[in-house]
């Protein structure tokens, strides 16, 4: 799966992709993540990608004109990848609609916004889905609103609060995506009994978002703060039973 992150402060990225489970999944090339500097896609000599807004208000907005380049050279450059011989590839929009048309991979092309939807377990195993991900990561009052209506198929949020830019957003997506690839972790069966995954309810076709259970490990005793005697006891199908409910077991 390729990540095109979109935004003015390239080196933010940096630490956090050289760590952890993305730095192998860089490593094993499992991903690739590739950051695009959007004042590269400027015209003017001061690299200008923000004005004022018509009808005034605080603050600068972000320019349709730069990301809308930047998104073209992605797919011509990243995406569509066309041989050296071939003609150069029409431009990605249609002029009717102003939408994205002929595209040869799964790509999805996201916005961070305030008034996204609110990002989801789910909506990372949706786009785990896709081949490429293209993410423009907002900064200062916000990005011109053709931005929404014309180049990203949806708006994403992360939570209910104010960001300075969505930079973290971004990373977000790109660590919550990428532990669902194949290969990604070391333990797959980890991912049928984390947090917000869906699992069927007994007798039922409905899903619910399974919560996971408490996790102890040694010592046994550290304080005064003992671990839970039903796992200790070595009876698999009680334990079972206490960790599909274990606050209730808890209080009884």
């Amino acid at each position: 799966m390729k990540f095109e992150i979109i935004t003015i402060f390239p080196d933010i990225f940096e630490s956090y992709f050289r760590e952890s489970i993305v730095k192998r999944a860089l490593e094993r090339k499992k991903i690739n993540v590739n950051i695009h500097n959007l004042r590269h896609f400027a015209v003017d000599r001061r690299k200008t990608v923000d004005d004022t807004p018509y009808g005034g208000g605080a603050g600068m907005v972000l320019k349709v004109e730069p990301i809308w380049r930047c998104v073209q050279s992605i797919f011509d450059n990243q995406i569509f990848s066309p041989d050296s011989n071939q003609a150069k590839i029409p431009e990605i929009f249609n002029k009717k609609n102003a939408k994205i048309k002929n595209r040869k991979s799964k790509t999805r092309i996201i916005l961070f916004s305030a008034k996204g939807k609110k990002y989801t377990q789910k909506d990372a195993g949706r786009l785990a889905d896709f081949d490429n991900i293209i993410m423009i990561c907002g900064r200062y009052e916000g990005v011109d609103e053709r931005v929404a209506g014309h180049i990203a198929d949806e708006e994403i949020s992360i939570g209910d609060y104010i960001l300075t830019g969505g930079e973290l957003p971004a990373m977000v997506l790109v660590d919550s995506i990428t532990r669902l690839l194949p290969g990604v972790l070391g333990n797959p069966d980890s991912l049928r009994e984390e947090s917000f995954s869906t699992v069927k309810s007994p007798g039922l076709k409905t899903e619910n978002s399974f919560l996971e259970y408490p996790h102890y490990t040694k010592p046994e005793n550290f304080r005064g703060w003992k671990v839970p005697q039903i796992l200790l006891s070595g009876d698999h199908q009680k334990i079972k039973e206490w960790r599909e409910n274990p606050f209730k077991a808890k209080n009884e």
